[in-house]
């Protein structure tokens, strides 16, 4: 695998100020909505908080390839939700710049009834583009997703590889500003995996941004230009990829 590319890009497109996002658990279980509105008026309701991110601030530069990494439920998929915008911090503030195209669970956005083919319209629709422009990019999503010849089956008889492919082909097919990638490439095959890292290459080049989330330390290291390492929602580390992988595994 070649090594990440050197790029001297100064531009800042994802800020990360002094972030938090709290949730509140509930310390018992609820049945109902009216068991649940009656225990609030009788003021028996008691939450605990819980500190998904806490105070987290770091800044992603142009042209970068930049990995997040730490344990499950280290607040991960928390923190590249608030910079895909699909929802807000507690305290602090995220912004970010340019058209981002999210990959953030496997089959977000596929509906499992639906085709292939009716799925690459909807998850097109969900990333800004028209219908317009998803017939005129359809054939060249299947090709890259190699699945000519499934593309009318329902995406319930889709294996999770398959799902993977249809949908990181659908977020690359053009050139996005800001690609997030959350263990989206762990469940395909080799070959595409080295196929999607080329393309994400191929797009570094021309001034993509991608955050990138994989538990695979060996493809952090060979990909990522620079790293973050977090744990229980804190911030442990930020700098180079080989050295944020060194520390997370040392710890």
């Amino acid at each position: 695998m070649k090594s990440p590319t050197t790029l001297n890009f100064d531009e800042t497109v994802i800020g990360i100020e002094h972030a938090s996002v709290r949730y509140f658990v509930p310390r018992e279980h609820v049945g109902s909505f009216k068991e649940y509105a009656i225990r609030k008026i009788q003021r028996r309701i008691f939450n605990d908080e819980f500190l998904a991110l806490n105070d987290v601030s770091f800044e992603v530069k142009k042209g970068e390839i930049f990995g997040i990494i730490g344990a499950n439920g280290a607040g991960k998929s928390t923190l590249l939700k608030l910079v895909a915008r699909i929802m807000r911090p507690s305290s602090g503030r995220v912004w970010v710049k340019g058209r981002v195209a999210p990959l953030l669970a496997m089959g977000a956005g596929f509906h499992p009834e639906l085709s292939g083919r009716e799925n690459v319209f909807l998850n097109g629709t969900l990333l800004g583009y028209s219908q317009q422009q998803m017939r005129a990019r359809f054939d060249s999503i299947v090709e890259f997703a190699e699945l000519q010849d499934f593309i009318d089956a329902p995406i319930r008889t889709y294996s999770s590889g398959m799902q993977a492919r249809l949908g990181f082909a659908v977020a690359t097919d053009q050139k996005p500003d800001i690609l997030i990638v959350d263990e989206a490439l762990a469940v395909g095959d080799t070959a595409f995996q080295k196929k999607s890292l080329d393309r994400i290459r191929e797009y570094q080049k021309n001034g993509t941004t991608t955050l990138f989330v994989s538990h695979g330390m060996g493809e952090v290291e060979a990909t990522c230009n620079r790293a973050a390492w977090l744990h229980h929602g804190q911030l442990m580390f930020i700098g180079d990829a080989k050295e944020a992988v060194a520390r997370y595994l040392k710890r």
